[in-house]
């Protein structure tokens, strides 16, 4: 493949010394929550964002009164938001079947898929409350039918974050809890005195809370290891180069490590999406993360033809994927590893974020290889049963468990099948007791 970078960042590290400390501070915190419960909950809560209140989960007529300070416009963005999502997952929900089928006379598997119990949401604060990740964990989990969700999202600077209470809400939260950070995820995965337990967690969150959901993973499901927001931007040389540059910023300015990455196969393009990039920075009101962004994680590459920016773009698996050519839906069939694709000029990543209805919670840093993003399936357990009641069924299934058993020196599953076969056709049993 011949590819020229006009542009290139340093290959991504995972065990770099920074993030050494990350993982045993979060090791340090999870083992003192495990001990200590909710004195260390609160100590943390004080430590690091200095909240401490009498309890950490809002009343009902707490909640009433946050939602009830929150704009109308923006109640009303949250249910139409909110709307979409529930639909998709909704379609995704129907798309799953239980089933059952007699496979041979006598003999029935089946299949069910069942909600966890209980789920825990963490909805990030900080410098940016991510309002729509309420509808993203909250209004999914609710849709595949878990019974308890339980939410956390940190107060933002002593202050609570109206508009993500009310998401929460109105997403059918069953407690809402405004704690952050590590203590939160500790919290919600191992129980305290006053927060219960969840089955699985979800939702994005800092270093420090993606670390906690790693080391907690087992004892507790997640929906998956994230890292850094990343976007990939195909494009050829019918793209307008603005809303390239546009586009590929929209997602710089989550974070300073968040790559930008253009693979193109017109160079002219590629240059003026550079310079309108420069230009856009210059008062972009979010440039103290975007800039830094761009400039160590932003990435140009210039391809022969759209085979081989399809064939690079599959190898960066990338997390999202906006594809501004001439034939988007081409990369419907060229592709296979993304966390979302976003197909036209009419479309931008953006949407998928905030207002489209599908899930933003999506793989990052090559996940995408191997896994989607968050789904209406994640909260649901795909279980199996199985029943025999034709005798003869069971006769053979013994005798044929008995040979498959013993080649794998499987003694004690042999003589399961050894019984029934004899119970039913009086096979002998020439290992059983005398006196059984």
């Amino acid at each position: 493949m011949a590819v020229r970078y006009l542009k290139s960042a340093p290959a991504v590290t995972h065990d770099d010394a920074g993030s050494r400390g990350v993982r045993e501070t979060v090791a340090s915190v999870i083992a003192d929550v495990r001990a200590r419960g909710d004195e260390a909950v609160r100590e943390y809560s004080e430590k690091f964002d200095n909240w401490s209140p009498e309890s950490f989960r809002l009343s009902a007529e707490e909640v009433e009164r946050i939602v009830s300070g929150v704009p109308s416009q923006v109640l009303a963005d949250i249910r139409t938001v909110q709307a979409r999502v529930r639909d998709f997952a909704q379609l995704q929900k129907d798309s799953l079947h239980d089933f059952e089928a007699e496979v041979e006379p006598g003999v029935f598997l089946g299949q069910k898929n069942i909600p966890v119990a209980a789920a825990g949401a963490y909805v990030p604060g900080g410098r940016y409350p991510l309002v729509a990740s309420a509808h993203m964990t909250v209004v999914t989990a609710k849709v595949a039918g878990v019974e308890r969700v339980a939410a956390c999202t940190p107060p933002i600077r002593g202050e609570i974050p109206a508009a993500t209470i009310a998401a929460l809400h109105l997403a059918g939260a069953d407690e809402i809890y405004l704690l952050g950070g590590t203590q939160a995820v500790a919290a919600m995965a191992l129980g305290t005195d006053t927060i219960g337990a969840v089955d699985l967690l979800a939702g994005p969150g800092n270093a420090y809370v993606a670390e906690a959901k790693r080391q907690l993973f087992g004892e507790v499901g997640i929906d998956l290891f994230a890292g850094p927001t990343e976007i990939l931007v195909i494009a050829d040389g019918a793209a307008d180069p603005f809303i390239v540059a546009v586009d590929l910023l929209s997602q710089a300015e989550h974070g300073p490590d968040s790559p930008a990455i253009l693979i193109t196969d017109s160079e002219p393009l590629a240059r003026r999406a550079m310079e309108l990039i420069d230009e856009i920075l210059v008062d972009m009101p979010t440039r103290d993360y975007a800039a830094p962004a761009w400039r160590g994680h932003g990435v140009v590459a210039v391809v022969e033809d759209m085979a081989e920016a399809f064939t690079l773009a599959d190898a960066y698996a990338a997390e999202h994927v906006q594809v501004l050519t001439s034939s988007p839906r081409d990369a419907l069939s060229a592709m296979r590893n993304y966390g979302a694709l976003f197909l036209g000029e009419g479309t931008c990543v953006s949407y998928g974020d905030k207002v489209i209805g599908t899930n933003h919670t999506l793989p990052t840093r090559g996940a995408a290889r191997y896994t989607g993003g968050l789904w209406v399936g994640k909260y649901l357990k795909t279980v199996t049963y199985q029943e025999v009641i034709s005798e003869a069924a069971s006769v053979e299934l013994g005798r044929l468990c008995g040979r498959a058993a013993r080649v794998e020196l499987f003694e004690g599953h042999a003589r399961s099948g050894d019984v029934r076969a004899h119970k039913y056709a009086g096979d002998p049993l020439p290992w059983a007791p005398a006196d059984r």
